[in-house]
């Protein structure tokens, strides 16, 4: 069995790898052959509209593999992607380097950060509403001017002239 090539990884394939009987050298030309196969293959399912079912399901599937770890959470997929996921993390496991394996966790605990998450997280209100003087004095603020007719033209303009003069 070899180990998944980067490039079948990338391409959501590391399980043919996987299922290989390939010896795990460097540069083999099976290795190349089916690599280029993969890319064909996955190329004529992702280019253009996906019109049919079977298509988008194919590049959802496809899409999912390439990045098991993003889709651990899916109702649907969730436990294949992690059964996925932990049969690449184990042919990738390396025992000299200094993570250990049995503290490494496979199942996300939240997704990737999100700019506009955090930002709306920051609100003061999110766990409670305002209290009554918070909604009053948010209101108020709220119709502050509103009884005020629009600016005209003639008003507009008179308005410049007066601080062109100044």
């Amino acid at each position: 069995m070899s180990l998944p090539r980067r490039a079948m990884e990338q391409m959501g394939f590391a399980v043919c790898c996987l299922s290989c009987d390939a010896p795990d050298d460097p540069g083999l030309e099976r290795c190349r052959g089916c690599i280029d196969r993969h890319a064909h293959a996955r190329e004529s399912m992702t280019v253009g509209k996906a019109t049919t079912k079977p298509q988008r399901l194919a590049r959802e599937l496809i899409t999912m593999l390439a990045d098991p770890g993003n889709y651990i959470l899916d109702d649907e997929h969730g436990k294949w992607m992690e059964k996925y996921a932990a049969m690449v993390y184990e042919h990738q496991y390396d025992p000299n380097t200094k993570r250990d394996r049995t503290t490494t966790p496979l199942r996300r605990l939240s997704r990737k950060s999100s700019i506009i998450r955090e930002v709306a997280n920051q609100n003061k209100w999110m766990d409670e509403p305002p209290d009554k003087l918070e909604l009053d004095e948010m209101l108020s603020v709220l119709k502050e001017g509103a009884d005020e007719q629009p600016m005209t033209w003639d008003d507009l303009i008179a308005e410049i002239e007066e601080m062109m003069e100044d």
